[in-house]
């Protein structure tokens, strides 16, 4: 079969001639993993499942996200089982690679290849009207062969500001300058317990309130696999719908693990070039690479940026992150914000006009 190949903006397009690129070793051995995982959990009887993501789009296109696992064909039919997760079972899940899937918008279908990972990451050519609609995704192996629906935003191409939020320790806290506590945060505890960040939910809702129609983005560096744990938390949370922009964590062609910061940076510029009109709220925190990116990213695109909140982390999260920066060390014609909190940043984003 025809790998896939794709571009920001553009559609997914089936490709012989593009070149397989030569595995790094730890990637091989990952794949090794994968393959050996995947056969006895063949035998177990589990089977290919769509886990569908939110997807995105403006006129003329869609932007289709979901994973394909292997899980057990009661996994639906027991919801109850699923109500306390803890963090460590979303990363035991076997991925299922190169299986096709077809995606379903309207009258127009697509098969594509799922990759290393088992995520499909592809782009249709189709015209939609504003909105959310719901498409259909579906594959010939297993539990997916009847086809699952996911969500998808289309952008009103008259919008001109729009949301893009971190989300570790910017909507949840997750401790995540501190190793161990992120760890035991993110693979111990029970999804119910992770905390909101007070007042953010609030300021999102009111910004979307004020700006209808504007597109929210979460991008995180974090994997593929909790992106159903963030979704519950986010919606639990009363934040406003919108895409997950994760990775997968591990081994790359070329290198032995992927880098969240490149993720984000790459990211912020693809959206950038999807929705060149749109002048983006940057939101995030004090005690990673944010502000780092951000004014980079400002520093290219001054024009796309309307304005960048920073979420100030504790005392104690800051001196073990490494200190913060001053927001007068900023450059560049975005305004720049900190606030410990949501309701501090909506204060001073309602002075320069954002927020009514």
């Amino acid at each position: 079969m025809a790998r896939t190949r794709k571009t920001p903006g553009s559609g997914a397009v089936a490709d012989s001639n593009v070149a397989e690129p030569i595995l790094h070793f730890a990637a091989r051995m990952e794949d090794s993993l994968h393959n050996f995982r995947e056969r006895r959990a063949r035998k177990r009887g589990l089977t290919p499942t769509i886990i569908p993501y939110t997807g995105y789009g403006a006129q003329g296109w869609v932007r289709v996200l979901c994973r394909v696992l292997l899980t057990r064909p009661s996994v639906e039919e027991d919801p109850v089982r699923y109500k306390k997760i803890r963090g460590w079972r979303s990363f035991t899940s076997v991925p299922v690679n190169d299986v096709a899937v077809t995606i379903t918008v309207g009258d127009t279908e697509l098969r594509v290849t799922a990759d290393r990972g088992g995520v499909v990451d592809a782009v249709i050519h189709v015209d939609l009207q504003p909105g959310w609609h719901t498409i259909s995704i579906s594959t010939d192996d297993g539990d997916g062969k009847d086809g699952v629906e996911a969500p998808v935003f289309i952008v009103d191409p008259a919008m001109t500001v729009g949301l893009i939020s971190d989300v570790d320790d910017t909507v949840m806290v997750t401790a995540l300058p501190r190793p161990f506590l992120a760890a035991w945060n993110t693979f111990v505890l029970d999804e119910h317990a992770r905390t909101p960040v007070a007042g953010m939910a609030v300021l999102y809702e009111r910004l979307t309130r004020d700006h209808p129609g504007a597109p929210v983005f979460y991008l995180s560096t974090g994997a593929w696999n909790v992106a159903p744990t963030l979704s519950r938390f986010l919606s639990r949370n009363l934040y406003p719908a919108g895409p997950l922009l994760l990775t997968d964590w591990g081994p790359t062609h070329d290198r032995w693990f992927r880098s969240g910061r490149l993720h984000k940076v790459e990211t912020l510029e693809r959206l950038t070039t999807e929705f060149p009109d749109i002048k983006w709220v940057l939101v995030g925190d004090d005690g990673q690479h944010d502000e780092e990116i951000y004014s980079q990213f400002v520093a290219r695109h001054e024009g796309n940026v309307e304005a960048v909140a920073i979420r100030q982390l504790s005392s104690g999260e800051a001196v073990l992150a490494g200190g913060r920066s001053k927001a007068e060390q900023h450059r560049g014609s975005a305004p720049w914000f900190y606030a410990q909190d949501g309701a501090g940043l909506a204060d001073q984003l309602g002075e320069i006009g954002l927020l009514g």
